[in-house]
């Protein structure tokens, strides 16, 4: 038995004043953060920024390292972490919303629940914003011009990128899908290189760089739940907010129940968690030092410079919110699908 499960087994066992625990400690150990994305993606980037913080605040100040495990927008790795992790606290998964979406692992080749998850932390970024060229502009609203063409990571839409799938069906938007590209970084090298005409993110550093060029503009923004309410992001105040656009325009109750449940997904962005199973003292050390991490200046300093929104979220908040996803009814969940494949994208 090595020195950590021994120390564990010490813990566990301790009864009373009977017998004095070894405290638990990461100390010589190494801790894997498996990132289902590929490098340079908004949840690559906030994991590894997490992963260089975290590890000063468990005992023993392990070193955490982030290992990217791309595939199937996500699936691939969240099957491998649940089915194939120990839970012994030393490999834990930066998710994001999409993998928390129902829509995706409700699918059959998804081989685990996140609702079963242990929550440590995680952080909201402000909610999706979706770019355009400005010279694409005008056609979106113009049918008898050339779609404008919406660019979209894996086989089917993230649900960030989702953002346009609502503009298309309820506010007439002249574009189409092309889907297939490996990450957010592919996405930006896209626009503008001119092969697509917008998409979207929640990146601000990949958002400004396009800016930066004048020839992008942030046409609409999905906003996050802030005390109940959907706010813009700080940067954006003045850009149109969908909830807003939309009001009044979804008579169908399935399609606004669906609705509510997409806006669910992005009252948080990127989430932090062990697999199911993890005894409870250490899921315990983790979420204290998550909570002492995001007290961390020099952190915060960082994480603004990811994002001007970016918003701590507790391990309780996050959970409240994965319940209320996972509790989505089925015909939400299928309207969404159902419109994604009119529009000629793919949504198992």
């Amino acid at each position: 038995m090595n020195a950590f499960k021994f120390s564990l087994a010490l813990l566990v066992a301790a009864c009373g004043g009977a017998a004095t625990a070894e405290p638990v400690s990461f100390k010589g150990k190494t801790v894997t953060m498996i990132i289902g994305f590929a490098a340079g993606g908004g949840t690559d980037l906030s994991g590894r920024l997490i992963a260089s913080f975290l590890g000063k605040y468990l005992p023993g100040e392990p070193n955490v390292i982030a290992q990217n495990v791309p595939g199937a927008e996500g699936i691939n790795a969240m099957n491998f972490f649940a089915q194939q992790i120990k839970p012994d606290g030393l490999t834990l998964a930066m998710g994001s919303g999409s993998v928390a979406d129902p829509m995706n692992f409700r699918k059959p080749q998804a081989q685990f629940d996140p609702t079963k998850f242990a929550f440590v932390g995680g952080a909201g970024r402000g909610g999706s914003m979706l770019i355009i060229s400005k010279e694409a502009e005008k056609r979106l609203g113009d049918k008898s011009a050339p779609p404008v063409i919406m660019g979209s990571p894996g086989g089917a839409p993230r649900s960030g990128v989702q953002i346009a799938a609502w503009g298309i069906e309820f506010l007439g938007w002249n574009a189409k899908w092309v889907v297939g590209y490996r990450g957010t970084s592919d996405l930006m090298v896209a626009l503008e290189r001119g092969e697509i005409d917008m998409t979207a993110t929640s990146n601000m550093q990949q958002i400004e760089k396009l800016l930066t060029t004048g020839k992008f503009k942030v046409l609409v923004q999905s906003g996050a739940l802030k005390q109940e309410q959907v706010k813009p992001r700080s940067e954006f105040p003045d850009v149109a907010l969908l909830p807003a656009l939309l009001a009044g325009k979804i008579a169908d109750p399935v399609a606004a129940r669906s609705f509510e449940y997409w806006t669910t997904l992005h009252s948080e962005d990127k989430w932090l968690a062990l697999p199911s199973g993890t005894p409870a003292e250490i899921v315990q050390l983790y979420r204290d030092a998550y909570a002492r991490m995001v007290t961390d200046a020099e952190f915060n300093a960082r994480a603004k410079m990811l994002a001007d929104d970016f918003t701590p979220s507790p391990w309780q908040d996050l959970e409240a919110w994965m319940k209320k996803l996972g509790g989505t009814p089925t015909e939400a969940i299928d309207f969404l699908a159902v419109m994604l494949r009119r529009q000629g994208v793919k949504a198992e």
